[in-house]
């Protein structure tokens, strides 16, 4: 028989995108800040719109980007489907004409994996509650952040995983005190 362990603490991060992303940020910051506390980590913009055009029509034509953001604090991975439920309130919040202006992918920053929240069910999803559930969309071997076959193209992308292995490298400070 296995032996029980406590979960280990991991880091909320979401990844925003949208058009005009730097701007979409500002509005939205005060927002998350309020409902996750302090930001500690923004990433640089990273293209979005390359992999998909699936979101030109709910926001326009032109260039989508999007950015990471992690927050100081370390969470409960149980949080993950509040976390998700909050930050779709905020892009409810910031629909112009019944279209969202941005969108919030929660999700967390494990050492050996990095995971995505969802309301959509897939195979390759668990249940977490609220409905809402949870992918590995990478996983930590050999020193490097992986893809796995469902992962979403952006996040196989190498700038993507250098910044999401920026904020593991933070994760791995914070968790150290």
């Amino acid at each position: 028989m296995g032996r029980i362990r406590r979960a280990e603490l991991v880091n909320l991060c979401i990844f925003a995108f949208g058009r005009y992303i730097d701007y979409r940020l500002t509005e939205v910051k005060s927002e998350l800040e309020e409902a996750f506390g302090e930001i500690d980590f923004v990433s640089k913009p990273l293209d979005f719109g390359k992999y998909t055009h699936y979101y030109n029509k709910e926001m326009g034509e032109g260039k989508i980007e999007g950015q990471f953001i992690g927050f100081k604090e370390l969470i409960h991975p149980v949080e993950l489907a509040h976390a998700k439920l909050v930050t779709n309130a905020i892009e409810q919040a910031h629909t112009l004409e019944g279209n969202r202006t941005v969108n919030l992918d929660a999700g967390y920053v494990h050492h050996t994996q990095f995971v995505l929240a969802s309301t959509k069910p897939q195979g390759n999803r668990i249940y977490i509650g609220k409905g809402i559930y949870a992918e590995v969309t990478l996983y930590f071997a050999e020193g490097a952040y992986k893809p796995l076959k469902y992962t979403y193209p952006n996040y196989t992308n190498q700038d993507y995983i250098f910044e999401i292995t920026k904020m593991r490298k933070l994760f791995l400070s914070k968790r150290k005190s």
